[in-house]
């Protein structure tokens, strides 16, 4: 393995993956997230979406935990007629696990570089007329409200469909312990690579850690807008990658 460690960012079981990907690439990985994903309290919203999910021509899932929240509220029996839009492999893969078919999963093309809502939209505004309806599934702040970017229901807006939103999971500070704050003092002074795919994150980050200087720090962002906020944040170094195995490598290996 590689003496450099990799400081992987993502909610916990989202990370699992990534640490094992990394790992049998032969990269020292190890998990610190920066976000804890938690339920709703109250879960009639998701299942209220469910009974109107037929009115539906299309479901926006911003993230893997917005496909496993919206699920598990399924009622028994029931299927999904509308189509599925999913903002990455990730969240395709996890639409997959619960039962949606390949052939009504929209997911942005690999080649694109990219994978967010720009992207997405990309592969799905010509199935967008006017009147049509689209739900979308996204997650909260820790009081459960609507968090995140509307830019794709804009565009929705603007093709003179209409949306819903519903939250399923609520994104939460992380509560370090002396062992994590021990490895993020270690990875500021330059000791690791941080691996972000998230601005929330980088903000969690500085809210834990506020008298910490990052100019030292070398990390690695799987979009512009989070390599610019981890710039904001003082990085002394960022580099942008795609959030694709092969590529994260190439660019952590740049780093080491």
């Amino acid at each position: 393995m590689s003496a450099t460690r990799v400081i992987v960012t993502r909610p916990a079981r989202e990370a699992i993956r990534w640490v094992d990907d990394l790992r049998n690439a032969g990269l020292d990985a190890v998990a610190l997230p920066l976000i804890d994903i938690a339920p709703m309290a109250d879960v009639t919203p998701l299942r209220a979406a469910w009974v109107q999910i037929a009115g539906y021509a299309a479901v926006m899932f911003v993230s893997v935990n917005a496909v496993e929240e919206f699920f598990r509220q399924r009622p028994t029996g029931a299927t999904v007629k509308p189509r599925c839009w999913a903002t990455g492999p990730g969240t395709a893969r996890a639409l997959a696990q619960v039962g949606v078919v390949s052939t009504a999963i929209d997911v942005p093309d690999a080649a694109s570089g990219s994978f967010d809502s720009e992207a997405l939209w990309l592969q799905v505004r010509l199935q967008v007329k006017p009147g049509m309806r689209v739900l979308i599934v996204r997650g909260g702040d820790a009081a459960g409200n609507a968090a995140g970017r509307d830019w794709l229901a804009h565009e929705i807006e603007v093709a003179q469909a209409s949306y819903d939103t519903v939250v399923a999971y609520r994104r939460l500070p992380p509560a370090f312990d002396s062992a994590a704050l021990a490895i993020a003092a270690d990875s500021a002074a330059g000791g690791a690579i941080w691996l972000f795919s998230s601005s929330e994150a980088i903000g969690n980050l500085r809210c834990m850690m506020p008298n910490t200087s990052w100019n030292k720090a070398r990390a690695v962002a799987t979009h512009a807008r989070i390599a610019e906020a981890a710039r904001a944040a003082g990085f002394g170094t960022v580099v942008l990658s795609q959030p694709l195995k092969d590529a994260l490598v190439a660019s952590i290996e740049s780093l080491a």
